[in-house]
């Protein structure tokens, strides 16, 4: 064999040549492959070493083995040898000598080595060669100086003698490594199983003592199978050749081929695109894409253009035919889910691929066939048997296992249209069908109704069919019956509109939980159609209609039900007929035994129910629908306005300082005949119903009947008890009717003095202008007092000032005749028959009786000389607070012997005065007393200052 079989001699004399010829050329050169070797092909070694292994194997695939032995790493691989040509390749930088079909068309990758090694040498079966940075330095000494020693590496080559190929191999690379050669191993160990799939001339590859090696089962199918585990990937190729016109720049080789390939584990992380093997150009796909697509010579990147276009057009055209290789349940997984394209190629795959998926029929429908996402629909939820029911119903509807979640977003990315319950319901609108096919609907519907209350919500116009065959578009107010033959009898014999009965055959408790109704005898009552019926009851009867059938059919549900009175006020509104043969409301209608017609004026708007209807049913449920057996007592706890239809209801409103929170009222009350309240008040008092409402407190019922129920023809609040002897004089002690005192009490006969409102004012004040009366002093002291209190609280305008009024002597005076005391020392010069006076209020009594202050009235002047003492120099003064405990008042009182005080040129003879603040006094217990309540604030007190200051002793103060 030749020792330059390549021709190397030749090949270093030519770019020595040049470089001499051209310093600048060297420069470029080592420029070039520094850039490669910084830039492009940085991290390509095994993508480089595998791609050329690839190529050197023709038809039979081939193998590639990794090693590290002495210090260099050894990539051996099987196939064509090295020769001439490929010498000629490895030393330019500029040229390949790969035919239009192979895989490295647009690259120069050999310079990959360089990143691991400055001495790489290529020994094949044909020859070997070696490339050196030294012994281009050593070549080139005065341009390498110009570089600071660095040097093109893979331009200069040289013949080797080595000709060790390991047994089996045509060709191995070998690199002293200036990296650690066991991490890169190890390196390469991750990207083995990528490789043998992106390159399709490569069957097996060896890294130390790992294997790892590539099956193709078939067409479709190729298994990896590594030292650990074995991956099936599922593929879809296809090829074509780009027209004439897109072919610039790639005449050579305008054919594509592009493989789509997804793991049957269906993991991919930081996918790329491969071109075949692996470029920087991320993607996002849940499938690989391998693609014959021109590159930029760092291998990197596609490069721009039509026929990068074309082919990315034609892979995302070709991408529903992988999806349709995978099983049904699985295809999903390959949808690209939203999200931001992580490179421009991955930006056009993306839209390409949805684009495609879109309208390709791979989506399995429930009955079999399959459907594109443009005409798919898919439930929200449900189970296999739900869908299985509605196949029929709805065109298009995709098979059950696509309702789970984990389909959820691949089908919102290929806008597949969401059936939620309101559009199941739109899709069984019109629907008949057999009651039980009904049924085993409303059970799959069931679970999905129990736990999501927005379907539970657009169930509710779900159809139902009735026991009548009708179907009704809503199982709201429909019934389930549970009640006895002869109720439904009686049911079928009225006409009711509107009354909807499930067929029994469609019965489920979805039904309840869309608000139908399980219906026993309290449920049909509360029926919206029944209510109606009772509604209606007095307009058909009107119209000629017969009213007894629905009678005896709701006071059979009301018998049934044990309903008792006042539980539905609304079946009140059934007319029934009276004694006369015409027909009333239930509520305008007596028993014909009932004590209350004893009690009722003979003329009451009230009558008297049908004595046949009386005796053909339970006094109990007659009354539970409204017929009157005694005092009906109404109840809201809600009241808004007085419309409870209670006799003067408005007033009570108007007479409380607030409306009231809750009404509790007998009714009729006006309807009692004057002479029969004794015997009405112990109807109230033996019924527990009526005299609770009785006793409520500020209730209507108590107030009523305190104003209007009369004894002897008097109003209830206008008597006394014969025990409340206090109000002797002002109020009249109630007749003997037979009733105990507490019930007197509790209908508004008087125990004490009570004053709340205008009219309570008003009767007040006439009874103490009555001469005829004659109340105790002590009584009038304090209905003047009550009066000042409430004064403030009254209608202005609406209390009239009384003619006569009560004055100190007992007696009713002329109202112009009187003042109202409000300076007690004024006392002493005002005549008594002239005063009115309360212990406090005294500007509110005035204000209320339209009486003058006695201090508008009276000016007094002092007329007699005194002598002005300080009142700590009084001794009995000073016991007198000291046993009291009472601070003595600062200041001093003016004492005389005799006080005198003129008044409209009149003097009077007076125990005490003030005047600008200055007390004066006579020299006596009762003036000083009184002087000094007055000053110390103490008026309360002043007795037991007048008997402290005659006996300053403890036995005084305590007796």
């Amino acid at each position: 064999m030749s020792q330059d079989p390549f021709g190397t001699e030749a090949l270093r004399d030519s770019v020595l040549a040049a470089w001499r010829g051209s310093p600048t050329r060297f420069r470029e050169d080592a420029n070039a492959e520094e850039d490669l070797r910084l830039g492009g092909y940085r991290d390509r070694l095994l993508v480089e070493l595998a791609q050329n292994a690839s190529d050197a194997a023709g038809v039979e695939l081939g193998t590639l083995r990794l090693s590290v032995v002495d210090g260099e790493l050894r990539a051996a691989n099987t196939g064509v040898p090295l020769d001439a040509a490929g010498v000629t390749a490895l030393a330019s930088l500029r040229a390949s000598t790969k035919n239009s079909g192979t895989i490295g068309q647009f690259g120069v990758g050999f310079a990959a080595v360089l990143a691991v090694s400055d001495e790489p040498r290529v020994v094949s079966t044909t020859g070997a060669v070696a490339f050196s940075a030294e012994r281009t330095r050593a070549a080139t000494p005065e341009l390498a100086e110009q570089r600071g020693g660095d040097v093109p590496v893979l331009r200069l080559v040289w013949p080797s003698d080595e000709t060790d190929v390991p047994e089996g191999f045509a060709t191995e690379v070998r690199l002293p490594l200036k990296v650690d050669g066991a991490a890169l191993l190890a390196e390469f160990a991750d990207q083995a199983g990528d490789l043998l799939l992106a390159l399709p001339g490569l069957r097996r590859i060896e890294v130390a003592d790992r294997v790892w090696t590539r099956e193709d089962v078939s067409d479709d199918v190729v298994v990896l199978h590594g030292p650990d585990s074995a991956t099936r990937w599922i593929l879809h190729r296809v090829s074509g050749e780009l027209p004439a016109e897109l072919v610039a720049g790639v005449e050579t080789r305008p054919q594509w081929a592009i493989c789509w390939a997804w793991p049957s584990d269906g993991v991919l992380t930081d996918e790329v695109l491969h071109a075949p093997t692996p470029t920087d150009e991320r993607l996002s796909l849940p499938a690989r894409l391998l693609a014959t697509l021109p590159v930029e010579p760092s291998r990197r990147r596609v490069q721009p253009g039509a026929a990068v276009d074309t082919v990315l057009a034609e892979a995302a055209a070709h991408y529903p035919a992988l999806v349709a290789k995978l099983p049904a349940v699985q295809r999903t997984a390959l949808v690209p889910l939203p999200g931001f394209p992580l490179s421009e190629v991955d930006g056009v795959l993306r839209d390409g691929v949805l684009k495609a998926l879109r309208t390709a029929e791979w989506l399995p429908l429930a009955s079999g066939e399959w459907a594109s996402p443009a005409k798919a629909k898919v439930l929200d939820a449900g189970s296999e048997e739900l869908v299985e029911l509605l196949e029929d119903v709805i065109p298009g509807l995709l098979d059950a296992e696509l309702t789970l979640p984990e389909h959820a977003k691949a089908l919102a990315a290929l806008e597949v249209r969401r059936l939620g319950m309101r559009e199941v319901v739109d899709a069984l609108a019109g629907l008949g069908g057999d009651p039980d096919w009904w049924r085993r609907l409303y059970a799959e519907l069931d679970p999905i109704a129990e736990v999501d209350s927005t379907a539970r919500e657009e169930l509710g116009g779900l159809p139902v069919p009735l026991a009548d065959g009708r179907i009704v578009t809503s199982p709201r107010g429909v019934l389930l019956l549970e009640t006895d033959q002869e109720t439904l009898d009686l049911l079928a014999g009225v006409d009711v509109s509107g009354l909807r009965i499930a067929h029994p055959e469609a019965v489920h408790p979805l039904l309840v939980r869309l608000g139908a109704v399980e219906a026993g005898p309290v449920e049909l009552l509360d029926s919206d159609a029944i209510r109606e019926a009772v509604h209606r009851s007095a307009d058909e009867i009107d119209a000629g209609m017969d009213g007894h059938d629905l009678v005896r059919a709701v006071l059979r549900l009301v018998d049934r039900s044990g309903m008792r009175a006042g539980d539905r006020p609304w079946l009140a509104e059934l007319v029934l007929p009276d004694a006369s043969g015409e027909w009333r409301r239930a509520d305008e209608l007596v028993l014909p035994d009932s004590a209350l017609l004893d009690v009722l004026e003979s003329d009451a708007p009230i009558g008297v129910l049908d004595k046949k209807t009386a005796e053909a049913w339970p006094r109990s449920v007659l009354t539970a629908i409204g017929v009157i057996d005694g005092f009906t007592v109404v109840v809201d706890d809600d009241p808004t306005e007085p419309d409870h239809d209670l006799a003067d209801e408005g007033y009570w409103w108007a007479a409380a300082a607030e409306p009231p929170r809750r009404v509790v009222g007998i009714r009729d009350l006006d309807l009692v005949s004057r002479d029969a309240w004794p015997a009405a008040l112990r109807m109230l008092a033996a019924d527990p119903v009526a005299w609770r409402a009785v006793q409520e407190p500020d209730g209507y019922t108590g107030w009523w009947l305190s104003q209007y129920a009369t004894l002897e023809g008097v109003p209830l609040c206008d008597w006394r008890l014969a025990s409340a002897e206090s109000l002797a004089g002002l109020y009249d002690v109630v007749p003997e009717v037979g009733l105990p005192e507490h019930v007197l009490v509790a209908v508004g006969v008087r125990t004490e003095l009570d004053v709340r409102g205008d009219d309570d004012v008003r009767d007040l004040l006439r009874r103490l202008g009555d001469p005829e009366r004659t109340p105790a002093d002590a009584l009038v002291f304090k209905a003047h007092a009550a009066l000042a209190e409430v004064a403030h609280l009254l209608d202005s305008g609406g209390i009239s000032p009384p003619d006569r009024v009560r004055v100190l002597t007992g007696a009713a005076a002329a109202a112009d005749d009187v003042v109202v005391l409000d300076l007690p020392w004024l006392l002493g010069v005002l005549p008594p028959e002239g005063v009115l006076a309360a212990d406090g209020g005294a500007e509110a009594l005035a204000e209320l009786l339209a009486l003058p202050l006695a201090s508008e009235e009276v000016a007094g002047v002092v007329t007699g000389e005194g002598d002005e003492v300080a009142w700590h120099e009084l001794g009995a003064v000073r016991l007198a607070c000291d046993l009291l405990g009472v601070d003595l008042p600062d200041g001093s009182v003016v004492v005389h012997d005799e006080l005198r005080v003129a008044v409209d040129g009149a003097e009077h003879e007076v125990a005490w005065w003030v005047v600008d603040g200055v007390a004066h006094a006579v020299d006596t217990p009762e003036g000083l007393a009184r002087a000094l309540a007055w000053t110390s604030g103490r008026w309360v007190d002043r007795h037991t200052f007048a008997a402290l200051i005659t006996d300053p002793t403890p036995i005084t103060l305590l007796g």
